[in-house]
């Protein structure tokens, strides 16, 4: 049988990235046989009106039997043939932050108008799922909750934990991953914070202010990354907002315990393999931190229940949940 030839859409990125790019790689890199698929990169930046209109117009002379907009770019669904369409949306935290007329106009070029445009929407956690269904009128049935993959690079290595002077690592420093109340939470525990993302300086003033021994890095390459994972102690992820949390499960498959949020998707992503917290709580956030650091017990047992945890997220099993929808969609076509 000749194979379904699906193409995805992925948007220019001008900045090192270890989120949609690098999860789509992999996913490809698993796709069972009666699935090809070629990629297309938008030829221009998401910058401006017109560079947007162009990308949608080339966009609309590369479709294939099945056309996957993996997330960012949903507007390129303008001028594609709706009926073999799917979009990948990963979350919706600029309708959460923005206000006004910036709020309305996301909301209908993003969120509104690409949704109708589409056969199928995928999201990346039942949370986000639900959330989408605040903002756009869609058929629950047609949005697909397919989890992101975690690398296979990700994986254990040797390590003991350093209780008396634990490295706790922060992947990203956005305002949703909460910087400054974790940096509150760590103030006057003997650590060292590893924060991976540019900080700002308002954020290094802060940090400052608390004496906190830190170390800021940023443009990692994926083995530099995965080396910080290595030389951690545990995951500190309490962030106020994630559609997914890939961190989690990325501590969850190198070993380290992770002590994460307990709202939006972060408890359906953790499961039972991170200690949850409230993330607008400096003393929950703190609790939580020692609890991981003083209870060798409990620390064990969260980094058994992870690497469990970690096997949902294996490529070769997300990439079949996005064949079975590709050949669905071909199906119905």
């Amino acid at each position: 049988m000749k194979p379904i030839q699906v193409v995805h859409f992925h948007r220019k990125s001008d900045r090192d990235a270890f989120s949609i790019e690098r999860l789509f790689v992999d996913i490809r890199a698993a796709m069972p046989a009666d699935i090809n698929v070629s990629v297309w990169v938008s030829p221009f930046l998401s910058s401006g009106a017109w560079r947007r209109l162009f990308n949608i117009v080339d966009a609309a002379f590369h479709q294939g039997e099945v056309n996957h907009i993996t997330g960012d770019v949903h507007f390129l669904s303008y001028l594609l043939n709706w009926n073999r369409t799917v979009l990948t949306i990963h979350d919706c935290v600029s309708l959460e932050r923005l206000t006004g007329i910036k709020k309305w106009l996301l909301w209908l070029l993003w969120y509104w108008l690409p949704v109708r445009c589409c056969r199928a929407v995928t999201v990346n956690s039942e949370s986000t799922k639900q959330e989408l269904l605040k903002y756009v009128s869609y058929d629950p049935e047609n949005i697909y909750v397919i989890y992101s993959c975690i690398s296979e690079w990700f994986h254990p290595g040797e390590r003991s934990f350093n209780s008396a002077c634990p490295s706790i690592l922060q992947v990203g420093t956005k305002p949703n991953k909460n910087i400054e109340r974790i940096a509150a939470a760590l103030a006057g525990l003997h650590c060292r914070w590893v924060i991976i993302g540019l900080l700002t300086d308002a954020q290094r003033s802060l940090i400052d202010s608390y004496s906190i021994e830190y170390t800021n890095l940023f443009g990692l390459s994926e083995e530099a990354l995965l080396e910080q994972y290595r030389l951690a102690d545990l995951l500190v992820f309490a962030s106020t907002y994630e559609g997914f949390g890939a961190p989690i499960v990325e501590a969850n498959a190198v070993g380290l315990p992770v002590v994460t949020s307990n709202l939006y998707s972060m408890p359906e992503i953790a499961g039972d393999a991170a200690c949850l917290v409230d993330p607008y709580n400096v003393g929950s956030i703190r609790n939580g931190i020692m609890r991981v650091i003083q209870n060798p017990d409990y620390r064990v047992r969260l980094i058994k229940a992870g690497f469990y945890n970690r096997e949902r997220f294996r490529p070769a099993a997300i990439a079949e949940q996005y064949a079975l929808l590709y050949r669905k969609i071909v199906l119905k076509t």
